[in-house]
């Protein structure tokens, strides 16, 4: 085992470039993020996983692929998953009239949630993904455009519920899952990506609210990504690059013991750690901030495009902190990383597409 790869990095096109060789060879990266632009079919996506295995066996294959409009691979052979939302509002339909049976939407949004993790998970690894990052945990307050119908519900307890399912379904098919984004990005109307959201609440109604599921989830979430959002009642700093909500809160209060992700370092809320009035930092030093709050992963999202120098400059900052003791390797953190690599081999696609328990979670999926 490497003694911590930390750096999950992406590339711009539908195969390896030697320049993505080099980058991926490097052995600070642990991993690699994959987009829309990365796919052409499911034939040029076997081959490229495949490629990347080649060049580090052990790289992480990730990709946010969650349903609704967040879903990377949408042809081809690949089943539209629908949004979590979707999920939420079978839970709430319990008929009616005759047909009204309390309780029984909440039973049918179980058994799909855990289909949904099924499909999703089975058709990914069958292409060669190792890791999806889902399921999203915000909660649904109506107010936020980028988390939308992205979240199962309002309630906490619905989510948690709903989540699990779908983590189950997750296993079934020999993958890990990644809670997001802690500890509640639901509240706020402003969008990370292009913005420095504030959350006013105290800390009390946020672990009361949003960050409720977390804990109740803690036996199993295997991975947890924090938002880009300020809570200043708790800390000034973004929960992503807080020692108080990473290390005191997540970690010790709640007892958390799985791997963290950051968000995407070249989001706006990732970059200006100080509010909207502070500087932009450098994507080293958002790096370097995110692990030493205790992230175990960073990840840097769409700057290969062009002449990816921005994923070199992170990698020659990193080689650069390790040489200067700015930044320690953690040999717990790559065990984490590690562990969210699958342990089964994945069934071939035209298998899957006969297997029994594939062909009946399509049709429990809403």
């Amino acid at each position: 085992m490497r003694l911590h790869a930390p750096l999950i990095i992406d590339i711009a096109g539908t195969s390896l470039s030697d320049a993505d060789r080099a980058r991926l060879a490097h052995p600070l990266v642990g991993g690699i993020i994959l987009f829309k632009r990365n796919w052409e079919d499911r034939a040029a996506l076997v081959q490229l996983c495949a490629d990347i295995k080649a060049v580090q066996p052990d790289l992480l294959i990730c990709v946010d692929h969650e349903g609704g409009r967040v879903q990377r691979f949408r042809t081809d052979g690949f089943t539209h998953i629908p949004p979590m939302r979707a999920l939420g509002a079978m839970w709430m339909d319990d008929g009616k009239g005759s047909k009204h049976r309390e309780g029984s939407g909440a039973m049918r949004a179980l058994n799909a949630a855990t289909a949904a993790g099924y499909v999703l998970g089975s058709e990914l690894r069958a292409c060669g993904v190792d890791f999806s990052f889902t399921p999203v945990l915000d909660l649904d307050y109506g107010e936020s455009s980028v988390i939308g119908d992205r979240s199962f519900h309002r309630d906490p307890r619905v989510v948690a519920a709903l989540a699990r399912s779908l983590m189950h379904g997750l296993l079934q098919a020999g993958m890990g899952n990644c809670g997001k984004h802690f500890p509640g990005h639901g509240f706020v109307k402003a969008d990370s990506h292009v913005d420095i959201p504030v959350d006013p609440r105290s800390l009390k109604a946020i672990l009361d609210e949003d960050a409720a599921p977390y804990p109740w989830l803690s036996s199993v979430l295997t991975a947890v990504m924090p938002a880009h959002v300020i809570y200043p009642k708790v800390d000034k700093r973004p929960a992503g690059f807080s020692e108080k909500w990473l290390k005191d809160i997540l970690r010790s209060r709640l007892r958390y013991d799985g791997a963290i992700f950051s968000d995407d370092l070249s989001m706006e809320g990732a970059r200006r750690l100080h509010g909207s009035s502070g500087p932009l930092i450098s994507y080293t030093e958002a790096a370097l901030s995110a692990l030493q709050a205790g992230c175990d992963m960073v990840l840097l999202c769409n700057q290969s495009l062009g002449f990816g120098e921005h994923v070199d400059q992170l990698l020659d900052g990193m080689d650069a902190a390790l040489r200067d003791g700015r930044w320690v390797p953690d040999v717990d953190s790559e065990s984490r990383r590690v562990s969210l690599l699958p342990d089964t081999e994945p069934q071939a696609w035209d298998d899957l597409m006969r297997q029994p328990a594939y062909l009946q979670a399509l049709d429990q999926l809403p």
